[in-house]
């Protein structure tokens, strides 16, 4: 007949001690932050310290305009949709009445194009055009902006958003908007193409790292 004296007793080691675990989260969270930290180094290094050897063809915008989470645009096919439906993507935005002047189709233009001549990273960037007024949208805008996100909008929500230059009208530049949301840059009226490509194409470059195609 066997007698049991004495249950075992776990080993300190292996007891769970409130410490311990408090002391792993840490560990985790510390964990984290490495990882997360070439993402917030590639933010603060543009935003926040801008080394003069940079040197940026379109304006920066400080501090940065977020998305206003309310605004909203009607699709082609007469779907509203929010305008934060076009985050995390790089935008590069053109703003004008739908009737669209000499102004509005050279911008169209300009912005397919250099949209294409970035190449392989050109699907990390979208064409947006926001349209305003009342006026329809043409079967011939339609066919020449197949490849865009169009959205209607208001002009006076766009205008708590974006903002011209003063002694301009928004109709007047392009922007840019990072895939959060943020304005972060706006280009002069009759800005050289070839400058602006060449911001897109630092811009990518800088964040190719945490961004990737598609949202």
């Amino acid at each position: 007949m066997m007698t049991v004296h004495s249950m075992p007793r776990p080993s300190p080691d292996i007891v769970r001690d409130p410490q311990v675990t408090r002391a792993g989260r840490w560990k985790m969270l510390i964990l984290f932050l490495v990882c997360a930290s070439p993402v917030i180094a590639s933010y603060f290094t543009y935003y926040v310290i801008r080394p003069e050897s940079r040197r940026n063809y379109g304006e920066l915008i400080q501090p940065l305009r977020p998305m206003p989470a309310d605004l909203m645009g009607t699709t082609p096919s007469g779907e509203s949709v929010p305008m934060t439906s076009l985050m995390h993507q790089w935008l590069f935005v053109s703003v004008s009445d739908s009737a669209c002047d000499a102004t509005c189709t050279q911008h169209l233009y300009l912005q397919r194009q250099i949209r294409e001549g970035l190449g392989r990273e050109k699907d990390r960037v979208d064409w947006v055009w926001l349209r305003t007024g009342e006026a329809a949208l043409s079967p011939q805008l339609q066919a020449a902006t197949a490849q865009a996100q169009v959205l209607h909008v208001s002009e006076d929500a766009i205008a708590q958003w974006l903002q011209p230059a003063e002694g301009h009208r928004l109709s007047d530049h392009l922007f840019v908007v990072d895939p959060m949301g943020n304005w972060m840059m706006r280009f002069e009226p009759h800005a050289d193409p070839s400058k602006m490509r060449r911001d897109l194409s630092r811009l990518l470059r800088a964040s190719s790292f945490w961004d990737r195609p598609g949202r």
